[in-house]
């Protein structure tokens, strides 16, 4: 541990000297390492004034005393643990009156504080810059009177030489830890905004606050102003993931932070009467309130096993790095919520479509007299499309189709609500004029804003094989009568608009062979995928836009399969509506009925 002592180096003249101080000038000066610097220094002092034990020992403000930086023959934990107050000790006392101190017998001088029982002398200069105090060189010998006057006159000129450097070394320091941090918030920052499940951002938070404090236990509290707790969320120790319990607000280190709004630092916590135990290796402790726009979201909370482990550095970087951790948590939380509210929407959706497809029959009847064949896809998880049959005394059969307005649950709602009314009024034996009207008068007193639906109400009669139809603001069927095209015209308001309307009913004559076709619009209006340029958007002959499925391609599709069973003209509008659409999306509700007269 000890070194042997070496000859001491003399300077016979000036020039000399001044080489020597030239020397420790050029060794102070070729570095901002403070770790290189101090060795430098070092080999600059044990080369020309021998020793036992040589420490540097630098001022601290943050605890307020002497802590060994460097040295030469001091054991581990002396380095590690030693910290020494202004005026204790020889060391202590040199810092504190900013002169040096020199003691031929240690044992003679009851300011000393033993560091190795053979030491006999002890030289000491304070390290000053500006008049401010940076640190001492402290040497020591196993020899008595090893140090002379002029030993102390050598050391005050290296001390004098030396102090800017390590003051700049150390400011160099603390602006690069500043810039590293600043690097490591920036990048944390945009690591954090890209992540939105909350279990995999906390695990993120975890490391990179690992990177910058090296605790021992970390946790993650949310608030839950309902409960009044401070709800754990995500916790490590010792790097492994562990549960915790709940914290009443107000309670415990982390509810204090959290009640008082600002960091709370805790060098030891067996002396702290908020502390709650949580382990029993426990010693210090820092929480740190994470806030956004004003308001309170929850906390962090470190510990360690060590005793005053965490500093004002920690807790400075903590709150820097919390303003980001709370903006995160903040936008995953709401991700989260989201996400659970889709998934319940999901669940009622599925339990609706489920419902509708019960309520909505899944094929067309027999009917006497007729072919018929149905089919229909919702552009989203259910369709407001309404198509219904009824049967009727003499063989005849009522025939509901059309659309409530706007998509998904809000208009399935209001169509299963027009359906529920169809059911009742339809086992009467009034006409489908008579239907709409008292449909329309129905839903007026049940009027619901901006709601309304399209319908068309056709009764089949067999014995006449007629087609009565009244029709509310909805599509009109196309014929398809021996390759002909015909369509019958029957107008009307829209029921749940206005109310006393009357509605006219047409009755169209079938002939034996006659295909009759039914759709919603949402088969006309089905979308090609968007043109390329302006010039596509030119009309057509009739008139129609390009980008719209149209009638004239219903029309020309239902001439083309005429003669194929209905389900095959079916199965054929919804083939010829995907080709169309060109793997684009469903634009609006679809539905088909197609009927052949026998």
């Amino acid at each position: 541990m000890a070194t042997k002592t070496k000859s001491r180096a003399k300077f016979q003249e000036r020039a000399e000297l001044l080489d020597f101080l030239l020397e420790v000038s050029a060794a102070t000066a070729e570095t901002l390492d403070l770790d290189q610097l101090l060795e430098n220094v070092t080999s600059v002092v044990t080369r020309v004034i021998p020793s036992d034990l040589f420490a540097i020992l630098l001022y601290s403000d943050k605890v307020k005393g002497l802590r060994i930086r460097h040295s030469i023959g001091h054991r581990p934990e002396i380095v590690r643990n030693l910290v020494i107050s202004l005026g204790e000790g020889l060391t202590g006392a040199a810092a504190e009156s900013r002169m040096p101190v020199l003691v031929g017998d240690v044992r003679n001088d009851p300011r000393y504080l033993s560091a190795l029982d053979a030491v006999r002398s002890e030289l000491v200069v304070p390290i000053l810059w500006r008049s401010k105090l940076v640190g001492v060189i402290d040497i020591q010998s196993t020899r008595l009177n090893a140090y002379t006057e002029y030993d102390r006159s050598i050391l005050q000129l290296i001390a004098s030489r030396i102090g800017s450097a390590i003051f700049n070394a150390r400011l160099y320091r603390r602006v690069d830890r500043q810039n590293k941090l600043l690097r490591t918030l920036t990048s944390a920052s945009q690591e954090f905004s890209s992540i939105l499940a909350l279990d995999e951002l906390l695990r993120k938070v975890a490391a990179i606050i690992r990177q910058l404090v090296n605790y021992d236990a970390f946790s993650v509290f949310v608030l839950d102003g309902e409960r009044k707790i401070l709800r754990h969320r995500f916790s490590l120790r010792y790097d492994k993931r562990v549960e915790i319990d709940n914290v009443p607000l107000g309670q415990g280190i982390t509810g204090a932070a959290v009640a008082a709004r600002h960091a709370i630092r805790v060098n030891d916590t067996l002396t702290d009467p908020r502390y709650i135990a949580s382990h029993p290796d426990i010693r210090s402790e820092v929480a740190v309130p994470l806030i956004l726009r004003d308001r309170v979201l929850g906390a962090l909370d470190l510990e360690s096993d060590k005793l005053g482990f965490f500093t004002e550095d920690h807790v400075r970087m903590l709150s820097l790095l919390a303003p980001h951790v709370s903006s995160a948590i903040e936008n995953a939380r709401l991700y989260e919520e989201i996400a659970a509210r889709e998934q319940r929407m999901e669940q009622d959706l599925r339990a609706a479509r489920k419902l509708q497809k019960v309520l909505l029959p899944r094929k067309a009847p027999q009917a006497e007299g007729l072919e018929m064949a149905l089919g229909a896809r919702p552009a989203r998880e259910i369709s407001g499309d309404i198509y219904d049959f009824f049967e009727r005394g003499r063989g005849q059969m009522l025939l509901c189709f059309g659309d409530s307005s706007g998509k998904s649950a809000a208009a399935a709602l209001y169509g299963a609500l027009v359906s529920g009314l169809l059911r009742s009024f339809a086992i009467t034996d009034k006409r489908p004029a008579e239907l709409m009207a008292l449909l329309n008068e129905a839903l007026s007193e049940r009027k619901v804003e901006t709601k309304y639906v399209t319908l068309l109400i056709a009764l089949w009669d067999p014995k006449s094989k007629t087609l009565s139809m009244a029709n509310a603001g909805n599509t009109l069927p196309v014929v398809c009568r021996k390759g002909e095209i015909l369509t019958p015209r029957a107008e009307g308001i829209p029921i749940g608009l206005l109310d006393d309307v009357e509605y006219d009913e047409l009755v169209f004559q079938t002939e034996p062979g006659d295909v009759i076709l039914f759709f919603s619009d949402g088969v006309q209006d089905q979308l090609a995928p968007a043109p390329e340029s302006p010039s596509e958007y030119e009309p057509t002959d009739d008139g129609e836009a390009p980008r719209d499925f149209g009638t004239h391609r219903i029309e020309t599709l239902l001439k083309k399969n005429r003669k194929e069973p209905v389900p095959a003209i079916v199965g054929a509008v919804f083939d010829e509506l995907d080709a169309f659409a060109a793997g684009g999306a469903i634009t609006d509700d679809q539905s088909v009925v197609v009927m052949r007269v026998l």
